[in-house]
């Protein structure tokens, strides 16, 4: 099974960590987030993995080279323009080969431990052209409850909020790949029309999930694994 990991992200807002390497590459816990990723990857099943590289992908290649050192066989989609996620998934697809019916997309920024058998499970049952892991949309903030005479009744540090966000792990029939943009994202062109075919289907996930946007991400995604107890499941 191949991965396609969008992988070409400056990280702007994480400078100066990303003067000298891609966003994917920067080091959690002394580990870089493509390789927590590409373990985790190996460890469901996945025999391929292609980077979809932009910004400094020498030091995606150099890190990784043919993927021998994790067990699996590594690729790489090297970007001369920018194409957008869209077209960097349609570019990077060319590079499979036409074994099973199933691609995994991941956006090489997030730490996750979800298992990946039960999105394909879901996928399946649906007849999916893709399926999208959704993670609880946590509020940033404390939440205060008020009674109804104005009295502050309890706190609640940023809880789950009843809504769900995108997680950017998803599972991609074939035929998905032929209605990407060549330039462009698919979340804003391909995703819609799916959704309005009925064909577009989501994973409610509980699992571990964290993106890596800004420095404190990297701090709070650190201590997430110094706080994982011996022997559990955490990229």
């Amino acid at each position: 099974m191949y991965a396609l990991v969008i992988a070409g992200g400056e990280g702007v807002r994480l400078r100066p960590y990303t003067a000298d390497r891609p966003k994917p590459m920067i080091e959690i816990a002394g580990k870089p987030i493509l390789q927590r990723q590409v373990e985790w990857l190996k460890d469901q099943g996945v025999s391929d993995v292609v980077f979809l590289c932009g910004y400094r992908a020498d030091v995606i290649q150099r890190h990784f080279g043919d993927g021998s050192s994790w067990g699996l066989r590594i690729h790489y989609s090297r970007e001369t323009k920018p194409l957008g996620r869209g077209g960097a998934l349609r570019r990077a697809f060319q590079l499979t080969q036409p074994t099973g019916d199933l691609v995994i997309g991941l956006n090489g920024d997030i730490l996750t431990d979800q298992p990946l058998e039960p999105l394909i499970r879901l996928h399946r049952r649906k007849k999916a052209v893709a399926t999208v892991m959704l993670a609880p949309l946590v509020s940033p903030f404390g939440i205060v409850r008020l009674g109804r005479n104005g009295a502050i009744s309890a706190f609640q540090e940023k809880p789950a909020l009843p809504h769900w966000v995108n997680a950017g792990v998803y599972v991609l029939s074939r035929d998905f790949f032929a209605g990407l943009p060549d330039q462009g994202d698919h979340e804003v062109t391909l995703f819609p029309q799916l959704a309005r075919e009925g064909k577009l289907f989501g994973y409610r996930s509980h699992a571990y999930w964290r993106p890596i946007d800004t420095v404190k991400d990297i701090q709070e995604a650190e201590a997430d694994l110094r706080e994982t107890p011996s022997g559990a499941t955490r990229p």
